[in-house]
Order: structure tokens, then sequence, then C-alpha cells
């Protein structure tokens, strides 16, 4: 198992896999969450900025998600206990269907809880790219992970 105090600033891992974004689950998402003309209809999107049918932003959060969480099963297990939310959040490019997107990650800062020593908060910086190697998405998130042993101050 992998503790906080295993982490080190610094360490990059690249999604162990690639996601296919299909036209079928753009609209399928777009219906559901966010239901407008661009993220559903081919004609609407063709008058728009984005040129043809793009996935939603939040569409594309949810996939880079996938891409995160199947990486770290792939990987050493982690005393992950969630997050408290993100800091930055940037739909750079549009997402179409047809795309094969993938992640970066990058493990910005760490740092022991005050309130909590048995728990560390870490900083990431993840970048989803598309098959072109375009960047798509940039993230910056927080993670809340378990301390090995709490009563030692390793910081």
């Amino acid at each position: 198992m992998k503790y906080y105090e295993d982490m080190v600033v610094g360490t990059k891992t690249r999604s162990s896999r690639s996601y296919k974004v299909t036209r079928e689950e753009v609209i399928e998402f777009a219906s559901k969450y966010d239901p407008q003309p661009f993220h559903l209809d081919d004609d609407a999107a063709a008058k728009t900025h984005f040129g043809r049918l793009s996935a939603s932003g939040w569409h594309s959060g949810a996939m880079a998600m996938r891409l995160m969480v199947d990486t770290w099963k792939d990987m050493e297990p982690t005393a992950g206990l969630g997050s408290p939310g993100i800091d930055e959040l940037r739909w750079v490019k549009p997402v179409f269907p047809g795309d094969e997107l993938t992640v970066e990650m990058e493990l910005i800062s760490k740092r022991r809880m005050k309130s909590r020593r048995d728990m560390g908060l870490s900083k990431s910086r993840q970048t989803v790219l598309n098959q072109n190697g375009e960047t798509v998405m940039t993230m910056v998130s927080n993670g809340l992970i378990q301390v090995r042993n709490p009563e030692l101050d390793t910081e």
C-alpha cells in the first residue's frame, strides 16, 4: 500500500490506457447533464465556433476521471481518502467524437493536514491530451491520503 510518506513531489504518471470518445456517448451525456444544442445536434453545432458536435466539458472531466481511476487500479494500491475539490479547471480545446484521450498526472505538492495528523493533502496537475498530443483540458486537483505513521512528524 502506498501512503502519504511514499508520495514524491515531481512524480509524473501517464494513463495506462486511452479513452475513445463516441458520438452516442457525447449525446447521451449532454442529454442528461448539459443539454446545449452544440452537444446534441450536428446542425446546431455546425453553426457554432466548434463547427461540429463536441463533448461537454463536464463530460471531458468525467472521461478524464475514468482514465485516472483505471490508472490507479493498475498501479500499487494507494491509501486514498477522496478529494476536497479542485483548484483549477480549464477546457483548452473541444473534445470531439472520435477523439482518443489520455491523461498525464504530476504530483506538484503535498503537506500534512494540521487538523488531521492522520491525513495528508496532495495537489496534482492533470493534463488531458487527444490523439494528436494536443492539450484539451487541464486541472489542478487536491487529494486526501492516509498517513502511515500519524504520530511521526515526517516534515
